[in-house]
């Protein structure tokens, strides 16, 4: 079904071309193919977003840290009301208030992260008219004063979200670069699927001019005699098969085009050629050092550490949360006047102390159960993360394993490769002085071209296999650097 679709795309993709203008044909090799796709596909897009989302996510944690200046105030607060007033009678009536008032204030905040605490520094005035008969003003000043607001037992909230918040940060960086490996090894799978593709109708391409030669020359030897009737069906049955072959090679490689074009955000005018890799560099791999550059590097370790520090945060919570103690002290001056440069004058001290205490006589063991909950959810965290580090580390083994495998196992194909078509050569030489059979000749024909595809998966997956590891550890092991990014330019472009 999936050979089917792909010929009916490969037919479908002349329509898409732009008409009026000329197919420009590109040469393309893998490390072009990856640097595009890095720079223009969607999946590149993505990742950056995901990555711009984490950045300001972390800038507004650490502007937590930072003092925050705010005004604030009533500007103006209009009274035309009744209200009720006891008379020294102890009778009641009602009076009318009329009045504006104007407040303004200005105030320093700054969290503390030590302690989980807020401190507050402020300073604001305020203006009441009286109006109607008699109207005056009323003004009272608070130049300075200190607010501290402190919890005195319970969870440390900043503490933990500042451990928690770095961890994240640090994940989404690393995730954003695993982001980028993976469009890599998008793109590599493209590259290969449109190589293999090519190299096929090229095969198709070359059976088939074989196929017709080899018809012609069974024509003459059997004008001779030199071949039977019925082994000239069979090569005229074999050049048809080698028609349709061709025809079926060409819609496959256009679609296997297509793909590779619209991930790589390419123009449909553009006729992508691409360029046999050679392989990398001979060397293996030694698994303890892949393994400490993942665990270096990789999102998953920071992924655990994050989860873990969460789930202990929440056990903090639940225990803190099962008392609780909070200190509010403000100091300052105040003072009033009906003038507004006398309102300074005479300032008097301001003090406000007060502790809440919210401790539980009898819940029924509402609070302990939480915690319990907590603890258990904390060691279930634990367990699942020790698996998956195991699963991790079988993961980069048999990464690694294929991946010092490989070069054999290329090395082997290559050479199978050249055997194949030595052999297939030979073959159509020897059938054309008869001493071969037709059966024979689709032997090894088919043995060449198995080869010649062999060859190319096993090409395919060396650098797979490489791009991989590569994409688990964040590290060049042919540069011997590690994968890094100027990740505040990046998010600010």
């Amino acid at each position: 079904m999936t050979q089917v679709k792909l010929i009916i795309l490969g037919l479908l993709c002349p329509v898409f071309f732009l008409h009026g203008e000329e197919l420009k044909t590109e040469h393309l090799t893998l490390t072009e193919a990856i640097r595009i796709a890095q720079l223009q596909s969607v999946d590149a897009a993505v990742a950056l977003n995901e990555l711009k989302v984490a950045y300001w996510e972390y800038r507004t944690h650490q502007a937590d840290q930072l003092p925050e200046v705010n005004f604030g105030g009533t500007i103006p607060a209009y009274n035309s009301t009744f209200s009720k007033y006891q008379q020294s009678d102890g009778s009641y009536t009602y009076i009318r208030n009329n009045s504006l008032g104007i407040t303004g204030g200005v105030s320093i905040d700054q969290n503390i992260a030590l302690t989980g605490g807020k401190i507050s520094l402020k300073s604001g005035l305020d203006l009441n008219r009286q109006l109607g008969h008699g109207a005056f003003n009323e003004f009272m000043s608070s130049p300075i004063g200190i607010t501290i607001t402190q919890p005195i037992m319970g969870v440390n909230i900043q503490k933990w979200n500042r451990k928690i918040q770095h961890v994240r940060y640090q994940e989404a960086k690393a995730h954003y670069i695993e982001r980028v490996e993976g469009v890599t090894l998008s793109a590599i799978s493209g590259f290969f699927n449109l190589l293999l593709a090519q190299e096929n109708l090229k095969i198709a391409q070359q059976n088939l001019e074989n196929a017709i030669k080899l018809h012609e020359i069974a024509l003459a030897k059997r004008k001779i005699g030199q071949i039977s009737e019925s082994e000239l069906m069979q090569l005229n049955l074999s050049a048809l098969q080698a028609k349709g072959k061709v025809t079926e090679a060409q819609s496959v490689r256009n679609a296997r085009m297509f793909q590779l074009r619209s991930f790589l955000g390419l123009g449909e005018q553009t006729e992508i050629e691409p360029v046999i890799p050679e392989s990398l560099p001979s060397f293996r791999m030694d698994y303890q050092e892949v393994l400490d550059k993942a665990q270096e590097n990789n999102s998953f370790a920071k992924n655990i550490l994050r989860r873990q520090l969460e789930a202990d945060y929440a056990v903090a919570t639940a225990k803190g949360n099962r008392r609780s103690i909070n200190l509010y002290a403000s100091f300052g001056y105040s003072g009033t006047d009906q003038r507004f440069s006398s309102v300074y004058n005479n300032l008097q001290n301001s003090k406000i102390v007060e502790v809440g205490v919210s401790i539980p006589l009898l819940d029924w063991g509402k609070r302990k159960g939480k915690v319990k909950v907590a603890e258990s959810n904390r060691e279930v965290i634990l367990s699942k993360t020790r698996q998956e580090q195991m699963n991790f580390n079988q993961d980069i083994f048999l990464l690694v394993e294929n991946f010092n495998n490989q070069a054999g196992q290329l090395s082997i194909a290559s050479q199978a490769s050249a055997i194949a078509q030595k052999r297939y050569k030979t073959a159509i030489e020897t059938f054309m002085i008869g001493k071969i059979n037709i059966l024979d000749l689709n032997d090894a024909q088919k043995s060449k071209d198995e080869a010649v595809q062999k060859e190319i998966e096993e090409l395919y997956l060396y650098w797979n296999y490489y791009y991989n590891i590569r994409s688990i550890t964040l590290f060049d092991f042919l540069s011997k650097s590690t994968l890094d990014a100027e990740f505040e330019k990046i998010v600010r472009n």
